[in-house]
């Protein structure tokens, strides 16, 4: 997620909710009044406009209660929560945004007494001892070089601009690119947890930005596309690895980059030399995903229904601010699951509280000679990684090792070997 950012959509805060209700005093009394047509009214449109308008300011929603000096470093105590009681390793961000820790195992949890003490990995920047609040990420890393991995800044030529990314060169001129899709509310410093695993397979990586991300040009309306607008600068990035010598890419995705990067194989030029994807938490189906926020936020389900009716209406454009309306159904890939034809592997935690992993185990059940599922616990959303690396690490390497290694098919596809 980005240091500065909220946690919307698809963010990786943890604790964030995907949309925040602020002004409204949501709950199914508000549909209940005389004036019920016009709150459910109201309500529908803020929900609509939450969906789409990217959140620029990152609330430091985590109390850092103490920092204690140990024989071999120091450890932080945190209030004890869904997020900070998992095992695993992660980032601590603080002083709004300019310091940032790496936090790591769990050496005392007491549930009575509502805190957790954990080990603190590395303090990149800032004092952590100073601070007092901050807030929690899956993004482990900030830079390529906190990994030890040199990198060099690029600027993608994309609508509106040139939008930065960093490129990590493999250890040997590599014809196979991987490219890097963060998610929602996120930064491209979500994607570093791949970049190992990458540059292990012999690939040369493309960790970027895109539109309305805090780093690239934002689009005309200022408005998230959902992966309707944003697989263009995916597009471009694949432009920039071409012109650079790849010859193929994998795209990886999170969240709603796992959207975009369907978007993005279902609708670019480079489809063919698109050989895999590789999704994380990823969302399969928006309209799922979105009646699951409006249940979270005690939305009663006809208003959230036309929630989406606005966000996919041209006569609703003066309301959500887009500059077009959003087909929801055409990213509806449980529907298009036989149109889905380029070998992809999904990481999903079952526990993902922003997107419920059934449609993703449902995809790989409608199309198991593309799609491979591999099912992980107690993650969370888009946090797999973090809560087992070496497995994450295995199954990818694994899965893509056979895949890059294949004879490609008929037709120019490529299957994986043991595709379920």
């Amino acid at each position: 997620m980005s240091r500065n950012q909220a946690g919307p959509v698809g963010a990786e805060p943890g604790t964030s909710p995907w949309i925040k209700w602020t002004a409204l005093g949501v709950g199914i009394g508000a549909v209940l009044t005389s004036s019920a047509a016009g709150a459910a009214s109201g309500l529908a449109a803020h929900f609509a406009r939450q969906i789409v308008i990217p959140a620029r300011d990152r609330v430091e929603n985590l109390d850092i209660l103490a920092v204690v000096a140990t024989g071999t470093g120091q450890q932080v105590i945190l209030p004890a929560n869904d997020d900070t009681t998992v095992e695993g390793t992660y980032s601590l961000y603080f002083g709004r945004g300019s310091g940032h820790a790496r936090i790591g195992a769990i050496r005392s949890y007491v549930p009575r007494e509502g805190t957790v003490q954990r080990e603190v990995e590395k303090v990149y920047s800032g004092d952590l001892a100073a601070a007092t609040r901050g807030w929690w990420s899956g993004a482990a890393y900030s830079v390529p070089s906190d990994l030890g991995l040199a990198d060099e800044e690029v600027r993608i030529p994309v609508d509106g601009g040139t939008a930065p990314a960093w490129l990590v060169r493999a250890e040997f001129t590599a014809e196979t690119w991987a490219v890097l899709i963060h998610g929602r509310g996120a930064d491209r410093a979500e994607a570093l947890r791949a970049l190992h695993t990458a540059r292990g397979l012999g690939l040369t990586s493309l960790a970027i930005s895109y539109r309305n991300d805090g780093e690239a040009p934002s689009a005309p309306d200022g408005r998230y596309g959902l992966g309707m607008t944003e697989w263009r600068d995916v597009e471009a990035a694949i432009d920039y690895a071409v012109s650079a010598g790849a010859r193929q890419v994998v795209l990886f995705g999170w969240s709603m980059g796992g959207a975009i990067a369907l978007q993005t194989a279902d609708l670019s030029r480079h489809r063919r030399r698109i050989s895999a994807l590789v999704l994380n938490g990823p969302v399969i189906n928006w309209i799922e995903v979105l009646a699951h926020h409006a249940e979270l936020n005690k939305i009663p389900a006809p208003v959230g229904r036309l929630g989406q009716w606005l966000l996919a209406n041209d006569a609703a454009k003066r309301i959500t601010g887009l500059a077009a309306p959003l087909d929801l159904k055409s990213m509806d890939w449980i529907a298009r699951a036989e149109q889905l034809t380029i070998p992809t592997l999904i990481l999903h935690s079952e526990d993902d509280e922003f997107v419920p992993v059934g449609a993703s185990a449902q995809l790989a059940e409608r199309n198991p000679a593309f799609v491979t599922f591999e099912r992980f616990h107690r993650a969370r959303h888009t946090k797999e990684w973090n809560v087992a690396p070496g497995r994450w690490e295995g199954t990818v390497t694994a899965w893509l090792n056979a895949l890059l290694h294949e004879k490609a098919m008929p037709g120019g596809r490529v299957r994986p070997t043991g595709s379920a």
